[in-house]
């Protein structure tokens, strides 16, 4: 069973998550993202899972906004953080989250939503009062000693530099082995 957070502002988790879910029959409930922390905390998540767009090579990870506030919580209540990105995602000539720049996107994806109507036709429609300003970072860092493990098509290592060296030590062996 999955609980999927929306992933706000551009809906992701209840657009795309929701959809292959459905698709691969797993059962599933969409929540609002700051719904999260308070299932973690009330012990009704077992483990969190998430993606990066980005990972350094100490194992800091750059992934959509609020993926931070998830590790605190998780972290906070002992519950397993791990991140699931292919090798290619690890920038080794990044060596720390703090080197990551973190892009600004527009404000009007926080001022608007876009949905579907009853006939199936998208629209969008403003969310705040006209004159509102909004902020719109599109991603976080979460620091490497929040996160329980790096899951890469080279099996599970440490989000560290030696974790890392590891996997692509693992990738390196599985090539020759296919010579």
């Amino acid at each position: 069973f999955v609980i999927v957070s929306e992933t706000r502002p551009r809906l992701q988790g209840a657009r795309l998550t929701t959809w292959e879910l459905r698709q691969e029959g797993v059962a599933h409930v969409l929540i609002a993202d700051s719904a999260a922390p308070h299932l973690i905390q009330r012990g009704q998540v077992d483990l969190v899972l998430t993606g990066a767009d980005r990972i350094a090579a100490n194992g800091d990870t750059a992934n959509k906004i609020g993926t931070y506030a998830r590790a605190l919580a998780a972290h906070a209540h002992g519950i397993p953080f791990y991140v699931a990105a292919p090798l290619s995602t690890i920038d080794r000539s990044t060596a720390t989250g703090e080197e990551i720049p973190i892009e600004e996107r527009s404000p009007d994806e926080v001022l608007t939503v876009e949905g579907l109507d009853d006939s199936g036709v998208s629209v969008r429609v403003r969310i705040a009062p006209a004159g509102t300003q909004a902020l719109n970072p599109a991603f976080d860092i979460t620091p490497h000693p929040l996160i329980t493990g790096l899951i890469t098509e080279v099996g599970i290592v440490p989000a560290t530099a030696a974790g890392i060296d590891e996997a692509f030590a693992r990738a390196l062996a599985m090539l020759k082995d296919r010579r």
